[in-house]
């Protein structure tokens, strides 16, 4: 793909971009045409940058008006495109305003500010972006030529809708609109019409759970409290980052409170976290500061958090979708991953239709301190997964109470290849 700007190619060489994934490679050109586009493709497809690069190669830094405006449902994700976008404009030799407008900032001086000047690039959250163009009439959004709608269903669900009505109403009528999403809701399309004209569709199908590089581990509560269990598993594993996902806020508190009593490095993440902490604690977790983050669902959809080891599901996702969603945190770029989840008889439906959809599910229960293989449910041992006497968790368990070092995301995965190649000598001995 040709990039003509040199400090995007520095910027897209210095992230480490060896190949442009699916949605990029047909998004890209097309948006850098000024073509309105919606990109439906699962988390974690590299929609983020399918957009990004687009913008900064179109980029007119020669006026001092607004030029792109970024939507996200949350406070996160816009941080997330964030740092995405000042990873970029960093590498470039001229300074390009970018800034971000979410609920928790210091509200008098972004208006103070925004006397003074106007940002090249605006990223915010709906509430906040019509507040301050539209209450306030400070934040010059109608001189933008581009509007990025990012994760657009999650933008509905969440009631957003409305608000990002309004800023687009109050937006240029040849504006370039680019929206993306995992799913294109249909109850969404009334939206697109209104303010889309002949926009290029891109639908990437989803990876098949099985085609992911994680292990799915279920392990049976039986009779025993599920959180006793969830103790014994940390005592089993020891892993670089984990995340231990919770249907409720307020479960995650109450588990985050239990592990953090218990001594265990540990952070809580929901969306009843003030926004500064959530914030901090975002930071920290992409440093590694946090062995354990207990999370909410709002972890699971768009957010990166750098070198995730695991995922715990405490509790199995109520809707299945976000099976997927969660588990993809892990297993990311050529690297391993292990999703373990508890679960108890009552989710005999779910964890079928897991395998109908292809996923390869392990179940194992702690003995003696060690994950071990038992017996499927319902006996069903000829599903049994072999993996020619090769054991990646023997690689996690805790023999010590030493840490898994920051090497975790080479050495993590050389030590995987290196024991599948020598189980594959044996065998073949």
């Amino acid at each position: 793909m040709n990039i003509t700007r040199d400090f995007v190619k520095q910027a897209v060489t210095k992230l480490g971009f060896k190949a442009f994934t699916e949605v990029q490679e047909k998004v890209i050109p097309v948006a850098r045409k000024g073509q309105d586009v919606i990109g439906c493709s699962q988390t974690g497809s590299g929609k983020t940058h399918a957009f990004l690069i687009p913008i900064f190669e179109n980029l007119d830094l020669t006026t001092d008006s607004v030029d792109v405006v970024i939507t996200s449902p949350t406070r996160e994700l816009a941080n997330q495109i964030y740092r995405f976008a000042r990873q970029i404009a960093d590498q470039s030799s001229e300074h390009i305003d970018i800034r971000r407008y979410v609920g928790g900032s210091n509200r008098a001086k972004e208006l103070e500010r925004l006397d003074k000047s106007q940002p090249k690039i605006v990223i915010g959250t709906p509430g906040k972006l019509k507040d301050l163009a539209i209450k306030e009439n400070k934040l010059a959004l109608y001189q933008a030529k581009t509007l990025v709608i990012d994760e657009a269903d999650m933008a509905l669900d969440s009631g957003f809708l409305e608000d990002i009505d309004q800023i687009a109403g109050s937006m240029s009528d040849d504006l370039q609109m680019m929206v993306f999403s995992a799913t294109i809701p249909e109850s969404l399309r009334p939206f697109l019409r209104k303010y889309m004209n002949q926009p290029f569709e891109v639908f990437i199908k989803p990876k098949e759970l099985s085609s992911l590089n994680i292990d799915h581990v279920f392990l049976p509560i039986k009779s025993k409290d599920r959180t006793s269990v969830l103790l014994q598993l940390l005592d089993v594993l020891n892993p670089y980052v984990a995340l231990i996902f919770c249907n409720t806020k307020e479960t995650a508190d109450e588990i985050g409170t239990l592990l953090y009593n218990k001594g265990v490095n540990v952070a809580t993440l929901h969306g009843g976290v003030a926004p500064r902490e959530r914030k901090r604690i975002m930071a920290q977790a992409n440093n590694a500061d946090f062995q354990y983050i207990v999370a909410s669902d709002i972890a699971s959809r768009g957010i990166d958090i750098d070198g995730v080891s695991h995922v715990i599901n405490y509790d199995l996702p109520k809707d299945m979708e976000f099976y997927v969603h969660r588990t993809g945190r892990t297993g990311r770029a050529s690297y391993e991953g292990l999703a373990i989840s508890l679960y108890d008889p009552a989710d005999d439906a779910y964890i079928d239709f897991l395998e109908r959809k292809g996923i390869s599910i392990t179940y194992k229960e702690i003995k003696n301190g060690e994950l071990v293989e038992r017996r499927e449910r319902k006996e069903r041992s000829k599903r049994e997964r072999v993996t020619a006497g090769f054991d990646k968790n023997q690689l996690n368990v805790k023999r010590n109470n030493k840490k898994v070092k920051p090497g975790y995301k080479k050495k993590y995965h050389k030590k995987l290849q290196e024991a599948k190649k020598k189980a594959l000598r044996k065998k073949n001995r």
